[in-house]
């Protein structure tokens, strides 16, 4: 989903489904990160639980089905992404064991505590904290089971004011690789891995689709302010990522419950 976190909150909620209902993924990412993330968590077997929080509809989690033989949740709070999410689930045949609820992935969650073996996020961590999610979602685990998320990451110490301006308004987690695995063992993790995610997961695979779709929103919602407020900070978005990538991105972090 879009790094703007005051963009979700000022914008229709219907908007915000309508427009990232039409890519196969919400956020920056790709099947090749997901498997190799996916890489690093062991032991889990058809009796396993896991739950894709802010599944969105589904494209990471259609992935992580395609490779694990147990039962999987998608949570998300867009009832139009369940909807997706569900009808993806179909297609590729896996609706007897991955299904779609909506909700919030704030506490409570819906599952009972110590019941999850995988709690997966990707570019979703962001809407309620990075320190908080790690928190609220560790009871959720089990001994021993593994949270596996995306999350925006400074890549260098030092940064251009534009683009430290920009995050600290978005999102003021925004913090280095160091600091976030120290936050992850802090909240009672054993840090397993960690790896950038390459530029081609933002630009081919999330901002490069959306091109095509930003017009086509502007004609379907001719002379709409906030249509185009939002196709505009999205393009803003975009461009602050083309010009300053060398210093930010999405960081995918793996932790194992102690």
């Amino acid at each position: 989903m879009s790094t703007e976190q005051n963009t979700i909150h000022e914008f229709d909620f219907n908007l915000i489904c309508e427009y990232f209902s039409m890519f196969e993924r919400q956020g920056p990412g790709s099947p090749e990160a997901t498997l190799k993330a996916l890489s690093f968590v062991e032991g889990l077997t058809a009796d396993s639980s896991a739950a894709d929080l802010g599944c969105g509809t589904g494209g990471q989690t259609m992935t992580l089905a395609g490779q694990l033989p147990c039962r999987i949740t998608g949570l998300d709070l867009f009832p139009g992404f369940i909807e997706r999410f569900k009808q993806n689930s179909v297609r590729l045949g896996f609706q007897d064991r991955v299904k779609g609820i909506v909700g919030s992935f704030a506490d409570p969650l819906p599952f009972e505590k110590e019941s999850l073996d995988l709690i997966w996020s990707e570019g979703a961590i962001y809407h309620i904290g990075f320190r908080k999610g790690i928190e609220t979602w560790r009871p959720y685990l089990k001994t021993g089971g593994y949270i596996a998320l995306t999350e925006a990451s400074w890549l260098t110490n030092n940064r251009p004011d534009e683009i430290r301006n920009f995050w600290m308004e978005a999102y003021n987690e925004i913090d280095t690789i160091p600091t976030k695995i120290k936050q992850i063992q802090d909240a009672g993790y054993l840090p397993v891995a960690s790896f950038v995610l390459p530029d081609y997961c933002w630009i081919e695979n999330f901002y490069l689709p959306q091109l095509q779709v930003q017009e086509e929103f502007l004609k379907k919602y001719p002379g709409n302010s906030t249509v185009e407020r939002f196709i505009e900070m999205e393009r803003h978005e975009q461009d602050l990522f083309m010009k300053y990538r060398e210093y930010y991105g999405y960081v995918f972090y793996i932790g194992r419950k102690l």
